[in-house]
């Protein structure tokens, strides 16, 4: 006959196994690693690996990247790596989905860092950002009127920006833009971090009406086109 406290002490362990937060730190649900060129930020142009990870609390009107919600493959951290360093690219970005849902990606960053990479996460302003690695060049998002999600963002991140930091805004309209020029005033965002960018929704908004809209305004921001959708058709995956 079984002792009770043995039972007991199986069932921990058999628990420990099978919990998902016994896999948190060692893995990854990914939904692609691909090496391609950056096609936004500061660093756009220049040749980048991407570890897209799978999964979105967040769902943005005009979102290009609903195929990351769901799917994916999980993955030792290890294993992430090695695929990662085997792209031989300088330049690598977290991004999702939305990469901070996963706890796993913070020593993920830190190891790359470690192995002499420049790393870039993309982050949609609504998960804490203090905790990601200084050595990683943090690209968030402050989701404008139009988005559907301007509710989301997490104010308190802006005390925790730092000069390597960039901050994105997403523009469908003029509402957006004028969101985001006050938005950029009120927060001094320009000396805040090392660049503001301004984009459009691809295909919502005229980029030449944004621009003229930015030089009346004095507005201290740099305005970026998705250069993925110009080199390749803007529906293209993994590119």
């Amino acid at each position: 006959m079984h002792k009770p406290h043995l039972l007991r002490d199986l069932r921990m362990r058999t628990d420990a196994v099978h919990r998902p937060s016994a896999m948190k730190e060692d893995t990854l649900v990914v939904h692609e690693i691909y090496a391609s060129i950056q096609g936004e930020s500061s660093f756009a142009g220049v040749p980048c690996t991407f570890v897209r990870l799978t999964g979105c609390n967040l769902r943005c009107s005009w979102c290009d990247t609903p195929h990351a919600f769901h799917g994916g493959q999980r993955m030792e951290r290890g294993e992430v790596v090695k695929e990662v360093l085997a792209r031989k690219t300088r330049v690598v970005e977290i991004t999702g989905g939305e990469p901070l849902l996963q706890p796993a990606v913070l020593p993920l960053m830190a190891e790359l860092c470690d192995l002499g990479r420049i790393v870039l996460i993309e982050t949609s302003g609504e998960r804490d950002i203090s905790q990601v690695d200084p050595r990683v060049r943090r690209i968030m998002d402050l989701k404008a009127p139009g988005s559907g999600e301007s509710h989301r963002n997490r104010w308190e991140n802006i005390e925790h920006l730092r000069e390597t930091d960039e901050v994105k805004f997403v523009l469908a309209d003029r509402t957006d833009y004028e969101w985001a020029r006050d938005t950029i005033a009120k927060y001094n965002l320009a000396d805040r971090v090392s660049n503001v960018l301004l984009s459009v929704v691809h295909g919502a908004l005229d980029s030449k009406k944004v621009v003229e809209w930015m030089l009346a305004d004095d507005v201290p921001a740099r305005f970026q086109i998705q250069m993925h959708k110009v080199i390749w058709a803007p529906e293209t995956k993994g590119v």
